[in-house]
């Protein structure tokens, strides 16, 4: 068997050969294993020691001159998991270099502003940097076409937020009407303190870190390319800040809106969802959707709530809650 499959996992000289072998052929003794790889007794006892070291292999309880193998999918899983771990570290550390680079040179070259990533696991990795690397927030418009299912909860985001790392992100009504959107994931984030807000339309979609990057689509009408910019210290990363914090306040606050909770909710609780809805502009339909509720229900509800604030338009029943301090 060749060394090579192995050795790029940190696996030195004849070590993967032992192991294969030793798979192949539990209980050997070194001499054994000697002889079916063309060793000599001493590199197959180092070779076993090393293998032992990086727990791949133990001496047999009985016999201690004979040696087992350790499961590939644990021995060698463990190995990869590592080599995974250093690649990360590696890819962190030359995102830093290069964003050390364009700040050296974005005077003398400004085409070092603005970079280009293709494909869905570049951009993942980008943003899985982004989240790693930010000191103190991370900001974002959220909206669909989605190239992958919105509906899942990123540890990462869980662990910075405990940091320290501010997270706030502006919703559009499709978004908060994703089926199962709002209680899987938006909600869950709320919980771990992101600051959410709804807006019934965004003009793109927008991860800015700190105020020194950020990642937006790169798409032609209402089709979803898996390419995005990346927009580095220039005007034009103001711009987008400027943009995200102008929407941001004209947004509506969904955790006050909305509030929290599970199984049947009190009539005010009820109220301060759909007003929260409401005035993010989802329509009935969407709020159903968000809710869970039946079309009949939602339509009930929001009789009940007009009713409540002696309003026959939205509008009215808007400022209605407003006066009451419930939006």
């Amino acid at each position: 068997m060749s060394d090579a499959p192995l050795s790029a996992l940190g696996l030195a000289g004849p070590d993967g050969r032992i192991y294969a072998a030793l798979v192949a052929n539990p209980q050997s003794t070194a001499e054994d294993l000697a002889g079916h790889c063309g060793l000599t007794l001493q590199q197959s006892l180092r070779a076993l020691d090393r293998l032992a070291q990086q727990g791949m292999a133990t001496r047999a309880p009985v016999d201690r001159q004979r040696f087992l193998p350790v499961a590939p999918d644990v021995a060698i899983g463990t190995l990869i998991g590592h080599r995974e771990s250093e690649l990360r570290h590696a890819r962190a550390e030359m995102h830093r270099l290069m964003d050390a680079f364009r700040e050296a040179s974005r005077y003398t070259d400004p085409a070092h502003s603005v970079e280009v990533l293709t494909g869905g696991e570049a951009i993942a990795q980008r943003l899985e940097h982004i989240t790693e690397t930010s000191q103190y927030q991370i900001r974002g418009f959220d909206c669909p076409p989605y190239i992958q299912d919105p509906v899942a909860n990123i540890p990462l985001q869980r662990q910075r937020l405990k940091e320290g790392v501010r997270f706030r992100t502006v919703y559009d009504r499709e978004a908060v009407a994703w089926p199962g959107r709002l209680e899987k994931n938006i909600l869950v984030g709320v919980a771990d303190g992101e600051e959410a807000r709804v807006r019934p339309v965004l003009p793109m979609k927008m991860v800015l870190s700190d105020d020194r990057m950020a990642i937006i689509p790169i798409s032609v009408g209402d089709s979803v390319l898996d390419a995005a910019y990346v927009i580095h210290p220039s005007a034009l990363l103001q711009a987008l800040d400027t943009l995200f914090e102008a929407e941001w306040e004209r947004a509506v606050q969904l955790q006050a809106a909305i509030g929290t909770g599970d199984g049947t909710l009190e009539p005010e609780a009820d109220h301060r969802k759909l007003l929260g809805l409401l005035a993010a502009g989802l329509t009935d339909e969407s709020i159903a959707r968000s809710l869970g509720w039946s079309a009949r229900t939602t339509q009930r509800r929001l009789q009940s709530l007009m009713r409540e604030l002696g309003a026959t338009t939205r509008f009215q029943a808007g400022m209605a809650a407003r006066e009451r301090g419930w939006l």
